[in-house]
């Protein structure tokens, strides 16, 4: 048994890309931001504040939702799994990318 399962909460980076396909598909995607906060470590050292950006990918209904109400700023909780894929830029070099397909969006 196997399990790929992600959640997350944090804010939108920027305004949804929306793009609608001819069999009335629909994909929304957009940048997350989850943070992780500073502390002082038993010894005294510092850790900073951590942010991590995430690719998150909207399908179908959840897609039209992400389009009516989500934007820069949004707080979202997100449950969805991880994908990974590769493609060749313009220059002819393989680019790998890691996603967020979102089962769920909750605004909060």
């Amino acid at each position: 048994m196997s399990v790929n399962k992600v959640i997350l909460v944090g804010n939108v980076g920027k305004d949804p890309e929306i793009k609608y396909f001819d069999n009335d598909n629909v994909k929304a995607n957009f940048p997350l931001a989850t943070s992780e906060r500073g502390y002082t470590a038993a010894n005294g050292t510092q850790v900073p504040e951590r942010t991590e950006w995430h690719n998150i990918v909207c399908w179908r209904g959840l897609a039209q939702i992400v389009e009516k109400f989500v934007k820069k700023g949004t707080q979202l909780y997100i449950e969805g799994k991880i994908r990974s894929r590769s493609y060749d830029d313009q220059n002819g070099v393989k680019r790998y990318i890691t996603e967020i397909y979102a089962d769920n969006v909750e605004m909060l």
